[in-house]
């Protein structure tokens, strides 16, 4: 019962922090000039800190530490340390920029310090492209891979209101969900903290007029480092009393597979104009589905939903067929939905494309493509 309680405090403690720190920033913001302002591409007039991250930074690490007080959280401190980098670098990006090379460079840096140190190492696939057990330097490899990919995949998808932080609610439920019911309290702890930052500041971001405030480099950053970690202490020590050990995989992938498919085909579609992978365009699932709806709320929600379908189907899905059958399925599925809005678009004669938009939409496109964040 104790435990629960400490489950609880954790999310309303989180909550309670964003919600009352963010209108402190946003204040701060406006005074030192620390946001993005509409150029003259945009039609939209409202100027937007993106200091977000900081809150959400401040809510998931007090959170976490305070309502683990009674629990052991030594294992933890591999997470605060890859969470504060991530944190000083994200910050560093929105203050004053920060080159693509450099972030990335930091990033491997992080990620070979918590596969290393952290011992956050994958070491089996689960038949996944016919590999079971692996060893140590191909573990090593993978898991770098995984974790500098999903950082980037949660930093590319924060291109619209509410998208990164929702997709990032829809994770850290599902993890403390499955934690809670193993047993594994820290974890659970840890993905409820998340949870209560991101709904605190899903409302400024999504439903905030004179609070608007986006998550910045600063918050993809965390979340994304954040849910790599998750990922990866699930699919490596899922315990038996959870059900889904031989579809471990399969369900990580499920979970951030809108983010994982998108950050591929947009790699895939600049390779193969001959650009860098990381050059600004608009061929992101979320661009070409605002063209369609005009609406960030709706074009955020329809990507979540569909997200939280497929994490559904997954569960089912598991235990009836083989886990390399369902993780591939997976794949096949998230290519052909994040191909459906850009054959939509194309089909239509580009003069409603733009007008359909709301000016902030117009605008949130401008600054997306001023900051690079593709």
């Amino acid at each position: 019962m104790l435990l629960h309680l400490n489950i609880f405090i954790s999310l309303a403690l989180s909550f309670t922090i964003v919600y009352f720190v963010i209108p402190k920033i946003i204040k701060v913001s406006k005074i030192i000039k620390l946001y993005d302002v509409p150029n003259q591409r945009s039609a939209a007039k409202q100027i937007v800190p993106t200091l977000g991250g900081i809150a959400i930074f401040a809510g998931f690490v007090i959170s976490t530490i305070v309502s683990s007080n009674s629990l052991s959280i030594n294992e933890l401190k591999y997470i605060f340390v890859g969470v504060t980098v991530m944190f000083l670098i994200g910050l560093k990006d929105d203050i004053i920029g920060m080159s693509a090379k450099k972030k990335l460079i930091v990033q491997i840096g992080i990620a070979l310090y918590l596969i290393i140190i952290g011992n956050y190492r994958i070491t089996n696939l689960h038949g996944i492209f016919g590999l079971q057990e692996i060893g140590y330097v191909i573990g090593i490899l993978i898991s770098l891979v995984a974790i500098v990919g999903i950082i980037n995949a949660f930093n590319l998808i924060d291109g619209i209101d509410g998208l990164a932080s929702g997709i990032g609610i829809l994770v850290s439920i599902t993890f403390g969900v499955l934690f809670l019911n193993a047993g594994d309290f820290i974890y659970s702890i840890t993905c409820f903290s998340l949870t209560g930052s991101l709904v605190a500041f899903y409302l400024y971001n999504v439903f905030g007029h004179t609070n608007k405030i986006f998550m910045g480099d600063t918050g993809s950053l965390i979340l994304g480092v954040v849910i790599a970690i998750l990922i990866i202490h699930f699919v490596e020590f899922t315990p038996a009393s959870m059900n889904v050990v031989q579809g471990s995989v399969a369900i990580a992938l499920s979970l951030v597979i809108v983010p994982v498919i998108d950050t591929i085909r947009v790699f895939a579609i600049r390779i193969s104009q001959k650009r860098s992978p990381f050059s600004p365009d608009m061929n992101h699932i979320h661009h070409n589905l605002l063209k369609l709806t005009g609406n960030h709320v709706i074009t955020s929600s329809i990507i979540i939903g569909v997200n939280g379908v497929i994490i559904w189907l997954t569960f089912l899905m598991v235990g009836e067929i083989e886990e390399p059958v369902l993780f591939i399925s997976l794949l096949i599925m998230g290519f052909i939905l994040a191909g459906i809005p850009a054959l939509l678009v194309k089909r239509l004669p580009k003069n409603v494309m733009i007008p359909k938009l709301e000016k902030k939409s117009i605008f949130a496109l401008s600054i997306i493509t001023k900051k690079l964040k593709e």
